[in-house]
């Protein structure tokens, strides 16, 4: 008697990210890498500033987490790539309608940089599936974000390190868990209407 293994079953959509459900061409890849720092630059001028900081409460992290988590790491890097070179070109869509690289707070678009690469890739390995995944993910982009971003502000403005900490990062924990909250809902149920459609 003979028997034959059934080659295992991959879920449907395993190792995408939700860019990738649109159909692939290059004309969509640019689209999206546009799109996405477009979007980045919309979000940076949803601005508070924060008493004593020269570095406001923006959108700007948030679109950059979920550009790089909706896009993949390949595409959510050249995106940010493009909002910061086109910035730093002269470009008005740094937070409260700035451009250039003199700001104390450019080391967090750096940051933004590298968080959307390392999300993209986590998001690829299905880390935006489920709620708890998707806050880790969210939670690990905000790191990578201002492990760049503090000491930069800290080596910009000359202030001491601890200074930079309680200027540069305390101040964002609440709206960055709000931040990681919206995407915790939006991101996991986006794929819930997408198994169920497939």
């Amino acid at each position: 008697m003979s028997t034959t293994a059934a080659a295992p079953v991959r879920p449907p959509f395993t190792g995408a990210v939700l860019a990738d459900l649109l159909p692939a061409s290059r004309t969509k890849d640019i689209a999206l890498v546009v799109g996405g720092a477009v979007l980045t630059g919309i979000a940076a001028q949803i601005s508070v500033p924060v008493p004593g900081s020269p570095v406001p409460v923006t959108g700007q992290t948030f679109a950059a987490l979920l550009v790089g988590t909706a896009l993949g790491a390949r595409r959510g890097f050249l995106a940010l790539a493009v909002y910061a070179v086109a910035g730093v070109a002269g470009v008005p869509w740094f937070a409260e309608a700035s451009s250039g690289y003199g700001m104390p707070s450019f080391g967090y678009i750096l940051g933004m940089l590298l968080a959307a690469t390392v999300v993209g890739a986590l998001a690829r390995r299905g880390a935006d599936r489920s709620v708890l995944r998707t806050a880790g993910t969210m939670v690990l982009g905000s790191a990578i974000i201002y492990a760049v971003g503090v000491p930069y502000l800290a080596v910009a403005t000359g202030m001491p390190f601890g200074k930079a900490v309680a200027l540069g990062l305390v101040p964002f924990l609440v709206g960055d868990a709000l931040k990681a909250a919206l995407a915790m809902g939006a991101l996991p149920t986006a794929w819930k209407l997408v198994d169920r459609r497939g």
